[in-house]
């Protein structure tokens, strides 16, 4: 497990987003909302409430303005003769759930053995972000990850299990707090060789 070729330069620290404008439908939709829950929008507090989560939801879905392969297009190919288990651990990442767009947080552990190359490490997490960034449910997002892993990095294998608490089940209906859901995608050798998938799942802290 190295840090293969990282790139100082592409680390998350960005600048704040501008202010994008905000379509008067869009605010009036969610003035709707507050009406509904039973508030009133022209309240001094409530005033720029509208602009604020309309932003807020563009960046929350910025993931669909984004191809999350573009990440893993820059390989690099010397890598030694490495053959080992490369694992980027307890990412944490921000979603929210397609059913309620409540959210959905936890941590995501990424690997893959590499078949002739090697990615940048921190571009593991770009690709998680960028599928996160989206309304979704927990299984299609390691789905989506574990796939995009498999067919842009052609690999030996990738394993993919991620760890998340919904907000629609803490916050609503059966409120049941601290309850964690597990999913998990194995390919290629994590997913035929009982002993690959034990290593890389002992790697992962399971």
């Amino acid at each position: 497990m190295h840090d293969h070729h990282h790139d100082p330069e592409d680390g998350d620290l960005v600048a704040p987003s501008p202010k994008i404008p905000v379509p008067e439908n869009v605010a009036e939709a969610i003035r709707t909302l507050l009406r509904w829950a039973g508030d009133d929008p022209g309240r001094e507090g409530l005033l720029d409430t509208p602009q604020r989560v309309a932003r807020a939801w563009k960046e929350y879905c910025a993931g669909y303005a984004e191809d999350p392969g573009h990440h893993l297009s820059r390989v690099f190919e010397e890598v030694g003769g490495y053959d080992e288990i490369v694992l980027l651990k307890d990412i944490p990442f921000q979603s929210h759930c397609e059913h309620h767009m409540a959210p959905i947080t936890g941590k995501a552990s990424i690997a893959y053995l590499p078949r002739n190359h090697v990615v940048g490490i921190s571009k593991l997490a770009r690709v998680l972000h960028a599928f996160a960034r989206r309304l979704q449910v927990q299984e299609r997002l390691t789905a989506e990850v574990a796939d995009c892993i498999w067919n842009h990095l052609h690999p030996q294998g990738v394993a993919v299990v991620i760890e998340a608490q919904h907000g629609c089940m803490t916050g609503r209906g059966v409120r049941t707090p601290g309850v964690g859901m597990v999913t998990s995608r194995m390919m290629g050798v994590f997913r035929e060789d009982e002993r690959s998938r034990a290593e890389v799942l002992k790697l992962m802290g399971y």
